[in-house]
């Protein structure tokens, strides 16, 4: 059995990775704490079962990965869905807004990484890990467990899906990728 990892040592993981897997959490679950808490259960997770990594990927990937599948699960429990229909419904509720507030709002739903948002799951992880994460293709058929072909599919219908609501000037960097 492999010795266990000490605290020094996951504490230099944490220090190493935590922003990354925060931020890919973030843009799947689009909530910070819900983002907070998945990266905590992804380092929970590793610590626990520290010994199976067998470094075929790099760690990196490797949590990325345990980060993926933790906001899948936070995407179909309950809690969340309860949590989305509550938020909208206070929004029906309490859609007095300010002038200021609107145009807030207005200015950042015109933003590329709203847009990207707003993308059904797989289309925005594909997105979301090839160009903010720098993954191969390849590292991201393994994190998701679908062939590199499928990736290549779903970056290509979410950039087709992403022309047709992006102004040209915030589209300039995938447009000939």
């Amino acid at each position: 059995m492999a010795a266990r990892m000490t605290d020094d040592e996951m504490k230099n993981i944490m220090d190493s990775h935590g922003e990354h897997l925060i931020r890919l959490a973030y843009f799947y679950v689009k909530d910070w704490a819900a983002a907070e808490d998945i990266m905590q259960e992804t380092f929970i997770s590793y610590y626990r079962k520290s010994n199976q990594f067998d470094s075929r990927a790099s760690l990196k990937t490797y949590l990325s990965k345990i980060t993926v599948n933790k906001c899948h699960d936070h995407l179909r429990s309950w809690r969340n869905k309860r949590s989305l229909f509550s938020n909208s419904l206070g929004g029906l509720i309490s859609n007095a807004k300010s002038p200021e507030d609107t145009y807030v709002q207005q200015t950042d739903q015109s933003n590329l990484t709203n847009k990207i948002l707003e993308l059904p799951v797989k289309y925005r992880e594909a997105i979301l890990l090839f160009y903010y994460q720098e993954f191969t293709s390849k590292e991201i058929s393994e994190m998701l467990a679908c062939s590199e072909n499928t990736v290549k599919t779903r970056l290509r219908r979410a950039k087709d899906m992403l022309r047709e609501k992006v102004d040209l000037k915030e589209w300039e960097g995938m447009q000939d990728e």
